[in-house]
């Protein structure tokens, strides 16, 4: 019998703590993330004694851990951030992700000494950034739209090759290596991405359609229905064998850009789920850790080959991947710096961990100390690096709009806050030059709300309702984005408040 009592109350007293943890690691500039991690081992069997060792159990909860954070990072990413550097996060995702692994597998071998599928599985592994690690970090950074796009994309998009080069790497070391060799195994993974980019893409579409037409019952339900959107997608990718893990990135992705109605309640949900997510993936890999099994020989290998990955394989996968782009050097820079590892590379040890790989105990504990150890001396690094690199120069905050459907008529209620940065501080409503019968109908401001007249001058902070025709509602949106950039003359300015201006 399961003890549903038990359970729910150890669940809501590590989540709570968890979320403590968080707010300490926020104040100290620790990665919460290593936090909970830290958590699941003082439960664990080294602390509080629960234990947890069902590898086939941690592979399960790793990747639904992970297509929840997928599913977060799309539907918060926003598409005029990533579409001019989607073709370098995608050279960088499978490109680059090739260089690291390889370069990082041939110095496991010949320098460490590691047997060579070991040492492939340990390049395979560590060489992919982690979303959770990147969306949580980076989202705290001043950063210019495109590289901040090209991490969080890289991100989102080198799960899905790396865990079949992980399976197969996996399987190929218990003797049953891929037909076709390279050339077979380099066409199975472009077959499987391009085959869950398009089952992402055609749900993504469907999806948006049936969702801004629909008035469901209560704005709580549009979150769930994007989530449950999502993750059907990542379901209806692994059933047609291709890439379950592109296929729910993208169709969060465009969901999330779509117009949704509710979309900041969307947004603060999936939020949400993505830290709960977050919480129970690093506190069951900490469980699943065994701090008395490590050895000195474990930490010297993960010291060795994270210095070598961070310094030398990462700096030369971004070399390879985007020099074509002709990149400032600073963005060069920050990109080779910003790798972040964190739950990615654990949880795909769990694969040769299932399978009953020899040695994969062992490359466990490396990919376990390696994660620790480098992401305490990157991730509080990346803002001072930035600082010193000038990237946050000139990067402005956009307008976040919520827009909900109204009944019974064919018009949308706009709910736009004008964030401390914004070109709209100071703009008059009609300065606006909103197209007719939009209507600024209340600013709140405070604790005060009033009806506007054209004189008005609006301020950093004000939340102003807007209602209008569901068919000018992106017009609307353009319009505000584009005196939010450039103020009143926007239009002198070419600034259209597209995803290109």
């Amino acid at each position: 019998m399961i003890d549903l009592d038990g359970l729910l109350l150890v669940g809501s007293a590590v989540l709570l703590v968890a979320v403590l943890a968080a707010r300490v690691g926020a104040s100290f500039g620790l990665p919460a993330l290593l936090l909970f991690l830290g958590l699941g081992m003082v439960i664990g069997e080294a602390g509080l004694g629960i234990r947890f060792d069902d590898a086939d159990l941690a592979h399960a909860l790793g990747f639904g851990a992970l297509v929840l954070i997928l599913a977060e990072g799309g539907l918060t990413t926003r598409w005029n951030e990533i579409r001019a550097s989607l073709t370098a996060a995608g050279l960088l995702a499978t490109v680059g992700t090739g260089v690291s692994l390889g370069a990082t597998a041939l110095f496991a071998h010949y320098v460490l000494g590691l047997d060579p599928w070991l040492a492939v599985l340990l390049g395979a592994v560590c060489s992919p950034t982690d979303a959770a690690a990147v969306f949580a970090v980076l989202r705290r950074v001043p950063l210019p739209h495109r590289l901040r796009g090209t991490l969080e994309a890289e991100s989102g998009l080198n799960d899905a090759p790396t865990v079949l080069l992980v399976a197969l790497a996996s399987e190929a070391a218990l003797g049953n290596p891929p037909a076709g060799g390279v050339l077979g195994l380099v066409g199975l993974i472009a077959l499987e991405l391009v085959g869950g980019v398009a089952i992402g893409l055609a749900l993504g579409w469907l999806g948006a359609q049936v969702l801004r037409r629909v008035a469901l019952p209560a704005s709580g339900l549009y979150p769930l229905a994007a989530v449950g959107w999502s993750v059907l997608a990542y379901g209806l990718g692994s059933a047609a064998h291709t890439s379950g893990f592109a296929a729910v990135y993208v169709c969060a992705l465009v969901l999330g850009n779509s117009a949704l109605p509710h979309r900041s309640a969307t947004r603060s949900f999936v939020e949400g789920i993505g830290w709960i997510a977050q919480i129970g993936l690093f506190v069951m890999l900490g469980l699943l850790a065994s701090p008395g099994r490590l050895t000195w020989h474990a930490v010297g290998i993960a010291l060795a080959a994270g210095a070598f990955l961070t310094v030398v394989a990462r700096p030369l996968s971004v070399l390879v991947s985007v020099i074509w782009f002709r990149l400032p050097l600073s963005h060069l820079a920050f990109t080779s710096w910003a790798g972040l590892r964190g739950a990615v590379p654990i949880v795909l040890t769990t694969i040769p961990l299932s399978a009953g790989v020899p040695g994969s105990d062992f490359l466990f504990d490396v990919v376990l100390v390696f994660v620790i150890v480098f992401t305490l001396v990157q991730a509080p690094t990346l803002a001072p690096l930035a600082r010193r690199l000038g990237l946050g120069r000139g990067v402005m905050t956009d307008i976040e709009v919520e827009s909900a459907p109204l009944d019974k008529v064919s018009a949308n209620l706009l709910q736009i806050r004008i964030p401390v940065d914004s070109q709209l501080h100071g703009v008059m409503v009609s300065e606006l030059r909103l197209p007719r019968n939009a209507v600024v109908s209340l600013i709140i401001r405070g604790e005060d709300m009033f009806a506007p007249s054209g004189r008005q001058r609006l301020r950093s902070g004000d939340e102003l309702l807007i209602v209008t025709p569901t068919a000018l509602t992106g017009t609307v949106e353009r319009r505000l984005r584009a005196v939010g950039r450039r103020g009143r003359l926007a239009n002198w300015w070419n600034e259209s408040g597209g995803e290109n201006g």
